[in-house]
């Protein structure tokens, strides 16, 4: 009895299967990128508004601004940005973190928009390769006359079954990689509004 090769399955899936293989090696290669980049985003030093608010209200702005830099987060950014603000309304110190936060969190959801798109595009372009594949069952059914053999229509059945498979699977693990990324760059979001938030009180004390 032969064994299902799993390599062998894929090869009848033909050329739609190149492209969901593709599609994986993309959307891995995001997740890796993004997992690392949110993970090291999301550090937090629980002293780290504490040794802010020494430094400013020393009026030491030059440390304050210095240690943002060696703590090098999107919090310490903004944060950095705020003190160069110093001095100023507090609204425009405000409208700086802001932008600074809205830039950072965009750099935060770079290539996000791949991953969901191939999250939703696999499973279609599976469903597309079921389809050319029954095509090719049916156009051989049309073709065999009185002699049809259900031989003939193993490799159109085969790319059919596969390609939908296939597509599934690449699609359901995008999915779930493009939720928990969401999930952890909302986790970052909200650390990095709380440290806005202590730095504005710290302005307004």
């Amino acid at each position: 009895m032969n064994e299902l090769s799993i390599l062998e399955l894929a090869k009848q899936g033909g050329w739609i299967m190149i492209v969901l293989a593709v599609l994986s090696v993309i959307a891995i290669y995001i997740f890796t990128d993004r997992f690392i980049a949110i993970r090291n985003a999301g550090k937090v030093d629980k002293l780290f508004m504490d040794r802010i608010r020494d430094y400013v209200k020393n009026n030491d702005t030059r440390s304050a601004i210095n240690f943002c830099r060696v703590t090098d987060t999107p919090a310490a950014r903004i944060i950095e940005r705020g003190i160069s603000r110093i001095g100023r309304p507090a609204p425009e110190i405000q409208a700086a973190i802001e932008n600074t936060g809205n830039l950072e969190v965009a750099q935060l959801e770079k290539r996000l928009p791949v991953l969901a798109t191939i999250a939703g595009g696999a499973p279609m372009i599976g469903f597309l390769g079921t389809v050319i594949g029954m095509v090719e069952a049916f156009w051989q059914m049309s073709n065999a006359g009185g002699n049809l053999d259900i031989s003939m229509l193993s490799s159109g059945i085969y790319q059919a079954m596969v390609t939908t498979v296939g597509g599934l699977i690449v699609g359901i693990v995008a999915l779930f990689a493009y939720n928990y990324l969401v999930a952890k760059v909302d986790g970052v979001v909200n650390e990095i509004e709380r440290e806005s938030l202590i730095f504005m009180d710290l302005m307004n004390e």
